[in-house]
């Protein structure tokens, strides 16, 4: 009989989100089966689940609760690609050398953590990767989505199921507004270094039915090798995809191409345990539409243009969770129903330490059942 109880969160009531949750009486280095078959069940309907107080929680340990939900998956979600230079993904992780399924992410330097020796660990922030910057005299008071996404290789390997979170160490005290820049006069106030989450579901549920129905039919292709296909491209003010400016790297130019790796996957997944829809779409490497009726959009700025058109909506501040860390927090949260983007300009001094677990999983994600009258 599990102890585990499971408590939606306490949004504010002028908020619109609808997801999350937090576990109590959990100990992630020592969980049931009857423990994992609650915390499964609330995953798929709560997307977010946080669990306070799990500093003592190994990397062994977050590799197997992450693994626990597709036993089948062994390998970290990016595979070695984050190996490669030329990838955006390069800088900001670190492998743990004894799981090396586990990542370490941050801010600062760390002379030694889990067989890590003088870890130099640098935050993402957006004037590396956006096409417009906030000022740096007013780079500690504000801040942006760094960049909206899914995780996932979508090149060769299926996206992962979840993704594992542990804080062990947060700097505190400063809180930052964060910007959209984008002529709508959005913002969001947000604590340092927050994490921040969108319902796929929320966005899906958004569309009219013109657009709902496009969605449920509608495939997208990814860039081979994405990460490396946009490492010289820049996104939009909002983190939410990418401004067309021809910059992606040539076709000729990427590594070989294995043309059974490249991905097409609908823009709707389904949820396994409640079957509804979520809008599924890393916007920064969509490449192609692949319409019902077997045409291909492949103008870049036009399939750039109609994922925004699509997601934009479900990233208004009022839909954002911005999960306020706390050393010790541990947040498990359903990668194949939400969007996610790191947030916030930390000066030199102030250390970060997180670990982060994603597993590529064993099979890809369910689209819609299209009912045949």
């Amino acid at each position: 009989m599990s102890q585990i109880t499971v408590e939606p969160l306490a949004h504010p009531e002028t908020s619109g989100v609808n997801f999350g949750a937090i576990v109590r009486n959990a100990d992630v280095e020592h969980l049931t089966d009857a423990d994992f078959d609650i915390i499964r069940d609330a995953l798929f309907n709560h997307q977010v689940l946080v669990f306070k107080d799990q500093s003592g929680t190994s990397p062994k340990a977050q590799f197997e609760l992450t693994r626990r939900f597709d036993p089948a998956g062994t390998s970290y979600g990016h595979g070695k690609t984050i190996d490669a230079k030329r990838s955006i993904l390069h800088p900001d992780l670190k492998t743990i050398p004894h799981q090396p399924q586990v990542q370490v992410i941050g801010n600062g330097f760390v002379p030694e953590y889990e067989g890590l020796k003088n870890a130099q660990l640098k935050h993402p922030h957006h004037k590396t990767f956006h096409v417009t910057t906030i000022p740096a005299e007013e780079d500690l008071d504000f801040t942006r989505f760094y960049r909206w996404h899914i995780d996932a290789a979508l090149y060769g390997l299926a996206p992962p199921i979840v993704t594992t979170l542990l804080a062990v160490k947060v700097p505190s005290g400063r809180r930052q507004i964060c910007r959209y820049d984008d002529g709508t006069g959005d913002e969001l106030d947000v604590p340092l270094g927050t994490t921040a989450f969108v319902s796929g579901y929320t966005m899906y549920d958004l569309l009219s039915e013109a657009d709902k129905e496009f969605a449920r039919t509608t495939k997208v292709e990814y860039a081979p090798h994405p990460y490396i296909w946009i490492s010289k491209a820049k996104s939009r003010p909002t983190g939410l995809g990418m401004v067309s400016q021809g910059l992606e790297v040539p076709l000729n130019e990427l590594p070989p191409i294995e043309e059974d790796k490249i991905q097409t996957l609908p823009l709707c997944w389904k949820n396994p345990v409640t079957g509804k829809l979520a809008l599924q779409i890393h916007p920064s490497p969509a490449r192609k539409l692949h319409l019902a009726d077997g045409a291909v959009i492949d103008d870049l700025e036009k399939v750039r243009e109609t994922i925004y058109r699509l997601q934009r909506p479900g990233i208004a501040p009022k839909l954002v969770y911005a999960h306020d860390w706390k050393e010790g927090d541990f947040v498990l949260f359903h990668n194949r129903g939400l969007l996610h983007s790191v947030v916030g300009a930390f000066a030199e001094d102030e250390v970060r330490l997180f670990r982060q677990c994603n597993i590529a999983a064993s099979h890809f994600p369910e689209g819609p059942t299209e009912v045949v009258a």
